[in-house]
């Protein structure tokens, strides 16, 4: 069997706009001077927490936590509200399908809260299709490599059989901790050169390239 782990925001959905207007109301709501939306856009893909702390730097653990309850009750509220507010990249959907169809087993490991990640799946009707969901509740956040670890033993996969795909350095850095196969994504959030910097064996320019990359990549091993 082989294991393809996809990151959330920024390889599955296009969420930089929610997640930036929503730690900007956060940070607004309880008096802080709100980040600039490009360093917000530089730490999506590591856990929630720790985007704060590095936002909101000298803060002390009740700040952080005050933070993290506010950003969270908005996703809550715009979600009952609105449904979901961030998209499939474009193919994402038919490819998914594709590599379930042939056998592969799919994944995700996320900085996203538990919560967070099952609604984005549920509102894209693609939650069936997973067999392992590792979140930032209950591991450590990226680049360590638990979320991976906690993957393949779930699945019954070794290293070797297992590619992790996202669009961040951090996810190239906890794919190389964790010895599984590291390929970058250009369509998030993070340049082609830091991902390769990172360790990515490859970097793919749209989803339809990710169907004869897996080919490739396990023809040669």
């Amino acid at each position: 069997m082989r294991l393809i782990i996809f990151d959330c925001d920024g390889t599955l959905v296009d969420s930089q706009h929610t997640i930036v207007e929503r730690i900007t109301a956060a940070f607004k709501g309880l008096r802080y001077t709100p980040p600039n939306p490009g360093a917000i856009r530089e730490l999506i893909g590591l856990s929630l927490e720790e985007t704060v702390q590095r936002l909101l730097p000298g803060s002390d653990a009740l700040a952080v936590d005050r933070l993290v309850a506010a950003y969270q009750e908005q996703f809550i509220e715009h979600h009952r509200s609105e449904g979901s507010l961030e998209p499939l990249f474009p193919h994402a959907d038919e490819v998914l399908r594709t590599l379930h169809s042939q056998g592969y087993l799919l994944g995700v490991a996320t900085g996203k809260s538990q919560p967070g990640l099952e609604a984005v799946l549920e509102d894209h009707k693609l939650r069936d299709i997973f067999s392992t969901l590792q979140t930032a509740d209950g591991h450590p956040g990226k680049p360590h490599p638990s979320m991976l670890h906690q993957a393949m033993t779930e699945t019954g996969v070794e290293a070797n059989d297992t590619l992790m795909l996202g669009d961040t350095s951090f996810d190239m850095v906890m794919a190389m901790n964790a010895r599984v196969h590291p390929v970058g994504v250009v369509w998030g959030y993070h340049s082609a050169d830091a991902l390769r910097a990172a360790g990515a064996r490859t970097v793919l320019g749209n989803y339809c390239d990710l169907l004869p990359c897996v080919e490739e990549l396990w023809s040669e091993v």
